[in-house]
């Protein structure tokens, strides 16, 4: 867009974080229903691979990616360094993005100009959407393709699809396990003791 000045790419194609939110990926995706296109944006933590905010509009406005920002912001409730990786697509260069990011003390990346490997994680998502969800369904109405798709995402993707590169773990239990790794002794005896109590 002429005018706007761009993120720098702060990723750099590593997208192997070492604990859970210190890098969110972010894209859109178009499918399609009989009334028309319904516009998915998603926001992924590279960590786990799962998806921590989404939002679904019948428009490409700014508000459909801000959307997913504030629920995965609601969520997960960072603290500390992270950073928000996308393309240069329009809704997110839009002053209203950028000011949600840097409210919330996230620093903003984006990969060079239509190059999918520059988003890799989400390129990757939105291929396994496609292929175990919109390939085999023709839906009616874009409130039929939104049913699914959370459907998808809450009760199958993040608590029970296992991905390769997580030892063969769903998004939720590789976050259980990183956070029971985390603990220490003392930590452990004191949950046990409370639960004691």
């Amino acid at each position: 867009m002429p005018g706007v000045r761009v993120a720098d790419d702060l990723v750099e194609r590593d997208f192997n974080p070492p604990a859970p939110n210190r890098l969110w990926a972010s894209d859109i995706k178009y499918v399609s229903t009989w009334e028309g296109t319904l516009y998915l944006a998603s926001v992924i933590d590279c960590f786990s691979r799962k998806v921590v905010g989404w939002s679904m509009r019948l428009d490409m406005q700014a508000e459909l990616v801000v959307d997913a920002l504030e629920m995965a912001i609601e969520r997960r409730r960072p603290a500390g360094e992270l950073i928000h990786h996308s393309d240069q697509g329009a809704q997110y260069v839009a002053l209203i993005f950028g000011q949600k990011l840097r409210k919330a003390g996230i620093a903003q990346s984006m990969g060079s100009k239509g190059d999918c490997y520059d988003n890799a994680v989400c390129e990757s998502f939105h291929a396994t959407l496609e292929k175990e969800l919109l390939r085999s369904c023709s839906f009616k109405t874009r409130q039929e393709a939104k049913t699914a798709i959370f459907d998808w995402i809450e009760a199958w993707y993040n608590p029970v699809r296992r991905h390769s590169r997580l030892g063969y773990r769903s998004p939720d239990r590789y976050e259980r396990d990183h956070d029971c790794e985390d603990k220490n002794p003392s930590d452990i005896n004191n949950d046990e003791e409370r639960k004691a109590a």
